[in-house]
């Protein structure tokens, strides 16, 4: 087995989590099996051969989906604490085994080791979130116009939601709709990334051990595993109450446009061209600090990752040296190593998108001010390692306007006041996540107010890149509109049902209908 895996304890983190390397990818409960084509993970950290997954084939998935059907309708009777309680012992379950299933993340995906736990974090944090929330899924009461009448609001579980989710977080991404649906009294499946199956698996199989012993009906936590193809089988199913995706833009499309065919509910978290605007009121030193971190972190693959800066011309050339500077301290290497900063991309088509992207901007008319490259030798061997750079751009160039999935960053220049700036943040498709650097009061409520930025998530003087799970996650545009995690994003997983009840003798009609008999 590879030295790598073998040092940094990756084959113990599988130990730990009862991960066979040769497995099958399929399960509506604590029993994985798996008839389709056989998918092997290999790491980009080092490109050796992690282990080979058996995917869900249309039989499979037929298993899991009336599995999960049949599940609803007795989870849905549980009371929400109960269910609470449920993930709330799932949660024991990711604190006492979180260094493994972060060690495990690094390693299959690529980013650091202290990301991977970050991530672990996140998946804790929202069973916290959600097992407060099992006892406050609360209604609104409103005041009839009959007399003798009382209304309300009340929300009901949908039934079964479909997860899909990313390579760029293979773990966190699925709780934060999971945790909140399950609470709901939903049953879940959950198609993870083929490029991080290992992962999947394992979270699977430390929640059908928890429900398991809790009695949880077999099929309220399902996986199925495989490309695209694998994912549409829950897109075309009516039995699909809702379709949770994250990913591109163009995989977003394709999921609204199925799921609306037949009159289901889709929530979408798509792609992110985030900028960070930086007026003559910014702190520089905590500017440079953010942006190099939303732009290098994860090595450019979050949807949140600044890929723009759009500086005014007073502060551009002091705020351009201390990036170009910043960018010389840059550690590239392997994530298990915590020295060092930078990690791999997650695949060689990943590595040639980045190479893309800087053949364009330079014909363009960019200025690579650090360049590029695709590194190779000792600790590279995995053919993903690249330098992050960064070009000076202009931002309706067809390549700034796109969202180019790795370490590249575009300086773009204004003049003028601070909505000069923010027509050319708002001037993308994409809507997710923004920031201002600045420490004026007006420059900031103007930044966000409703003229200001378009984006879903707005920040001042913090970075673009993560975001609190108390809060909802999401943006606008063509990011897709969805919200996820905290706030009241738990009602994308019910359906509201508006109730009246007549406690008189009589039965008034509408408008005033005299109906006699």
């Amino acid at each position: 087995m590879a030295q790598i895996q073998e040092k940094y304890g990756v084959n113990k983190a599988l130990e730990a989590l009862k991960v066979d390397r040769d497995t099958k990818g399929t399960s509506f409960g604590g029993e994985l099996f798996g008839n389709g084509a056989k998918i092997d993970s290999f790491s980009p950290v080092d490109g050796e051969k992690l282990g080979t997954v058996a995917s869900t084939s249309s039989s499979d998935y037929e298993k899991v989906i009336s599995s999960a059907d049949a599940a609803f309708t007795e989870w849905r009777k549980w009371p929400a604490p109960q269910r609470g309680e449920v993930v709330r012992q799932f949660n024991d379950e990711l604190r006492r085994l979180k260094p493994e299933l972060g060690k495990l993340v690094s390693y299959e995906m690529g980013k650091s080791y202290q990301e991977g736990l970050g991530e672990v974090q996140e998946m804790i944090d929202i069973c916290d979130f959600a097992v407060g929330l099992s006892r406050q899924l609360h209604g609104l009461t409103m005041h009839s116009e009959r007399p003798g009448h009382r209304m309300y609001e009340q929300w009901h579980p949908l039934g079964v939601v479909g997860v899909i989710s990313a390579f760029n977080f293979p773990v966190a991404v699925w709780s934060w709709n999971t945790a909140i649906a399950w609470v709901c009294g939903n049953a879940c499946i959950w198609k993870g990334s083929e490029k991080t199956p290992l992962t999947s698996i394992a979270c699977q199989k430390i929640a059908s051990r928890v429900f398991e012993k809790n009695g949880v009906p077999r099929g309220v936590s399902s996986l199925i595993t495989g490309d695209a193809k694998v994912g549409e089988l829950m897109t075309t199913d009516h039995r699909v109450k809702l379709v949770s995706a994250t990913g591109s833009i163009r995989m977003g499309k394709a999921v609204a446009q199925t799921v609306a065919k037949r009159l289901g509910k889709s929530l979408l978290e798509l792609g992110g061209n985030n900028a960070i605007i930086i007026t003559p009121n910014a702190d520089i030193k905590n500017t440079v600090i953010g942006a190099v971190f939303g732009a290098v972190g994860t090595c450019g693959q979050r949807c949140t990752s600044t890929r723009r800066l759009i500086i005014h011309e007073e502060v551009y050339d002091q705020v351009k040296d201390a990036l170009v500077d910043a960018y010389k301290q840059l550690r590239i290497g392997n994530p298990l190593d915590e020295n060092n900063h930078v990690g791999p991309l997650i695949d060689k088509d990943s590595v040639d998108n980045y190479r893309k992207a800087l053949e364009k901007v330079k014909a363009e008319g960019g200025n690579v001010l650090v360049e590029g490259d695709v590194l190779t030798g000792e600790g590279y061997e995995s053919g993903c390692y690249v330098k992050p750079a960064i070009a000076e751009a202009e931002n309706h160039f067809d390549i700034v306007q796109e969202e180019t999935f790795g370490p590249i960053l575009y300086l773009i220049k204004y003049s003028g006041e601070i909505q000069n700036a923010i027509e050319k943040q708002n001037g993308v498709v994409q809507g997710l996540s923004s920031a201002l650097m600045s420490t004026n009061l007006r420059e900031a409520e103007q930044f966000l107010s409703a003229e200001g930025s378009d984006c879903g998530i707005a920040n001042v003087n913090i970075g673009t890149s993560g975001a609190e799970i108390g809060g909802a996650f999401g943006g606008e545009k063509e990011t897709g509109g969805g919200r996820e995690s905290g706030s009241d994003a738990w009602k994308a997983y019910m359906r509201r049902q508006t109730t009246t009840i007549n406690y008189t003798k009589e039965i008034p009609l509408a408008q005033g209908i005299k109906f006699d008999l």
